[in-house]
């Protein structure tokens, strides 16, 4: 969709009515940061709210400045911004002046923190189901309790402006309705990739199958939105999707390009030096020519990242990395953020500005390239949303968990979350899954996100 440079803002109303369409819906039980740059909003930041104690209905005074401090690292990545917004999504607290348990104990942490790090609150409101107000008016008059109507968020202007653009705030990551297909089993589908899977069960250390694969593969990823696979090509998909270092080199492919793909499969080992069985591939696919020209990695001695296959391609969990700092639930990053938690995903990036190939675990962690192919990317949700509803089994995990990974590198962790839940019911303990989860709940954002001129624009506009 097509939109304006600037969005203007003309009141909370139309601060408060931006949120959802950042996020894509409506948050509850959540901080909203917002940096400032001046007059102008910068980056956004969604968190759970800390639990809250039972004993003294407050979260414990060390969470309370954890959950601070840690806020505050995150917002640091916007190297403009000289101030806060604050927006507490909440339905508790709406009966006096004090707001929620621990409402006011945690803004005087958070009003501490970010005032530390040179970004002061400038203003902070709660919002709930019904009712909105500001946390710093005592003025009855312009804040009468419970609060304003929600209805005037709704109405807003730039609430207009927004939905006359084409965006639109839907229901929350998990909920059925919330735009994922629901699983339909399709029965042609799945024989066809039970006869692919036997097909290719002796090919899996082939490079030239590997080729194939990557192959039928890009002609998705180019092909126009909207078009059908039929039963056999999905089929084909499903089955590549069940060997990890081939689900594994689909998602660098999308991101960082063939070379990259095919390089890293290099650097792992997993081509066999003895002939195999000729490649195999669906009829009716148009490959385009091309020569690639892929070289190996340097070797390293340090591992590259959380999703470093071993030398069969599965993820080694021993390589996951720490969080700087764990927000308690999900963060969330939307769109054109900027916003992250670890600076060394500058460096590793900017790395690789000088044409070397990157590696696999670079590239998955979102470090490099500089930029990510965000159109390919989408192409890629797209197949895997349509593979994970034609049946369930490994390939509707791998589908979900790939769709997970391009959520949690546009920054949206609690969409990455919904969707690592259904790949695990898909298939309990399915690793990637898991270690991605394991990501997702520390908080770790990914370092597209986590760069301004890297990272997935929902809108193409800014607010002022």
């Amino acid at each position: 969709m097509s939109a304006p440079e600037h969005l203007i803002i003309s009141g909370p109303e139309d601060i408060l009515g931006y949120v959802p369409h950042t996020l894509g819906y409506w948050p509850t039980r959540s901080l909203v940061a917002m940096t400032m740059q001046g007059k102008r909003l910068g980056a956004t930041l969604r968190v759970d709210l800390p639990e809250v104690d039972i004993p003294d209905g407050a979260p414990s005074r060390c969470g309370r400045e954890d959950f601070a401090r840690t806020v505050a690292e995150y917002l640091l990545a916007d190297d403009h911004a000289d101030g806060t917004l604050l927006m507490f999504f909440t339905d508790a607290g709406w009966a006096d002046a004090s707001g929620p348990p621990g409402g006011r104990a945690l803004l005087a942490d958070l009003e501490s923190a970010l005032g530390l790090a040179g970004m002061p609150v400038r203003d902070a409101w709660y919002v709930g189901a019904d009712y909105w107000r500001n946390v710093y008016c005592s003025d009855t008059g312009c804040c009468p309790l419970p609060g304003r109507p929600l209805a005037e968020i709704r109405d807003s202007r730039l609430n207009a402006e927004m939905v006359y653009l084409g965006s639109s705030v839907g229901a929350p990551p998990g909920a059925s309705s919330a735009g994922s297909p629901e699983p339909e089993e399709n029965p042609a589908v799945l024989a066809a990739e039970q006869r692919w899977t036997e097909t290719l069960g002796d090919r899996r250390a082939s490079r030239a199958q590997f080729e194939s694969v990557l192959d039928a593969w890009e002609v998705i990823l180019t092909a126009e939105a909207g078009t059908r696979l039929d039963h056999d090509v999905a089929g084909f998909l499903r089955a590549t999707l069940c060997v990890p270092p081939w689900r594994d080199a689909v998602l660098v492919m999308a991101a960082a390009g063939r070379p990259a793909a095919v390089a890293g499969a290099e650097e792992f080992g997993i081509f066999s030096a003895l002939p195999g069985p000729p490649a195999r591939s669906p009829s009716g696919l148009e490959v385009p020519a091309r020569t690639v020209q892929a070289r190996k990695m340097p070797a390293k001695t340090e591992p590259r990242g959380f999703l470093q296959p071993t030398a069969a391609g599965e993820p080694d969990s021993s390589t996951a990395p720490g969080s700087h700092g764990e927000i308690p639930g999900r963060s969330e990053v939307p769109a054109d953020s900027g916003v992250h938690d670890d600076s060394e995903a500058h460096d590793d990036s900017e790395a690789h500005d000088d044409g070397e190939v990157p590696g696999y675990g670079e590239v998955l962690l979102g470090l490099t390239p500089l930029v990510p192919d965000w159109n390919s990317m989408k192409s890629l949700e797209d197949a895997m949303l349509h593979l994970a509803s034609c049946g369930p089994g490994e390939a509707q995990a791998a589908a979900w968990t790939a769709k997970a990974w391009i959520e949690w590198c546009r920054g949206r962790g609690s969409y990455a979350h919904a969707s690592l839940t259904r790949a695990l019911e898909a298939a309990p303990g399915y690793r990637l899954a898991e270690l991605l989860s394991e990501v997702v709940r520390r908080g770790t954002i990914c370092g597209w996100a986590g760069r301004r001129e890297a990272a997935w624009q929902k809108f193409g506009t800014d607010a002022a």
